[in-house]
């Protein structure tokens, strides 16, 4: 459904009313097209701290070229603030910067992780969380805002070339560590040629969107539904030059039987299948509990270990698991969706350092807010539209914002980027 409000507040009427009545001002947002693949402005770099690393190499193979006028990127290197103090230089280094940021732009800070033997460096990093945040909630333009935590500069590319980048267009306010780098030979314009991805709950919405993206980006697809779904997961598939898989994941066996369905084995594993059955918890029965656990978060823990085990996740996988905004802050109505997506945290968080050093695969979730699909669209309108605006970009997301983010969590590049559960929501008013 078209979101008239931010058609409306686009024109010269829309943009006076909304600003005598304190309304939200959306801005229409570039998101990533071939005929529009980069910012179309420059890079402005600035430091703050004496800098850990040279991180101007990596910058430059941003393919943003250096601009210091009126910027589409800014990178604020924090990664040398230990103490208070040095604080006063991230307000120095962006305060004369802010107005001259182009819309749509990003502004990327980078810091170190928290020093445990040090607590004034590790009060000064915490610091920047809410400082990126704040920020963040009050750039306004369609602009963004979010934090990258560093070990090493070579762990950067990834997570900068998504970040400076239109694909990222409805991630902000978020916080993203990054480990050691991981060795990868890299085709930054088919970066999946060659490799195999699955994709549950891939006939329609989020899971479709995702299926395509990472086809785009030259994966072989492997689009999964339950059998109801079978002629929309054969469409699907044709289009992308893949293949079909019909199987309930819920089947005691589906991780069984996926690992038979693909001998030759798997590079990515993109956990999207869910569902819902709203209701208070008070007038929910239990035959409304269980389905919703069982497909969100018990499908997702058997099939996983089960892969695992079978050595069907090839080293140098990923795995990609949807969680949700309403696991991390709550939602009325939802409990049991959202215990099922605070599980998919959870099983993230446990089984990403564990995935890695025994299989070589990183563990990764993407934790949408209110995106625009049929589900929502279906939505009563006062909801709807309290659900569009509560974020720092005043609109829903699209289902091509979720899947650019998980195919930047695919990417053979993003080996540093492990056990993150990053919101795809426009940085949702609901939570941090």
């Amino acid at each position: 459904m078209a979101d008239r409000y931010l058609r409306f507040a686009g024109t010269a009427p829309g943009r006076f009313l909304t600003r005598r009545l304190g309304l939200p001002q959306p801005a229409p947002l570039h998101r990533f097209s071939p005929g529009r693949p980069a910012l179309g402005g420059g890079l402005l770099h600035l430091t703050a701290g004496k800098p850990e690393f040279d991180l101007a190499p990596v910058l430059a193979r941003t393919g943003l070229p250096e601009d210091t006028g009126t910027p589409a990127a800014v990178v604020l290197d924090a990664t040398g603030v230990r103490d208070v103090d040095a604080l006063a230089e991230v307000h120095a280094a962006l305060h004369p910067v802010m107005r001259s940021v182009a819309s749509s732009g990003r502004i990327v800070v980078l810091g170190s992780p928290l020093d445990p033997a040090d607590h004034h460096q590790a009060a000064a990093q915490q610091a920047l969380e809410g400082f990126v945040r704040s920020l963040g909630k009050e750039i306004g333009r369609g602009r963004t805002v979010n934090l990258v935590r560093l070990t090493d500069a070579g762990a950067a590319e990834s997570t900068l070339r998504f970040l400076l980048s239109p694909k990222s267009a409805y991630v902000s306010g978020q916080v993203i560590g990054t480990g050691a780098a991981q060795e990868a030979e890299v085709d930054w314009e088919r970066p999946l040629a060659g490799r195999t991805a699955l994709v549950t709950g891939g006939a329609r919405g989020i899971g479709e969107a995702v299926a395509a993206t990472l086809a785009r980006d030259g994966a072989r697809v492997v689009v999964l539904d339950v059998p109801q779904a079978e002629q929309d997961a054969r469409r699907v598939a044709e289009e992308l030059g893949g293949t079909a898989l019909a199987l309930d994941i819920t089947a005691a066996d589906a991780g069984g039987r996926i690992a038979a369905a693909l001998p030759d084995g798997l590079d990515v594993l993109v956990h999207n299948a869910g569902i819902t059955r709203d209701r208070r918890l008070v007038n929910m029965p239990a035959e409304r509990w269980s389905p919703v656990l069982e497909v969100n978060l018990a499908s997702v823990l058997r099939t996983t270990d089960a892969l695992l085990a079978a050595g069907a996740l090839r080293r140098g996988g990923r795995i990609v698991a949807t969680a949700s905004i309403a696991g991390l802050a709550g939602n009325a109505g939802q409990t049991n969706y959202g215990a099922s997506k605070a599980g998919v945290v959870g099983l993230v968080r446990s089984l990403a350092p564990r995935a890695l050093a025994e299989h070589g695969v990183t563990v990764n979730a993407v934790a949408p807010g209110f995106i625009e699909t049929k589900m929502t669209a279906a939505v009563p309108l006062f909801i709807r539209e309290a659900g569009r605006r509560m974020n720092s970009l005043a609109q829903g997301g699209l289902p091509a914002d979720v899947a650019e983010t998980t195919a930047w969590l695919a990417h053979p590049a993003s080996g540093a980027v492990n056990g993150q559960v990053v919101r795809v929501c426009g940085q949702s008013l609901l939570g941090a």
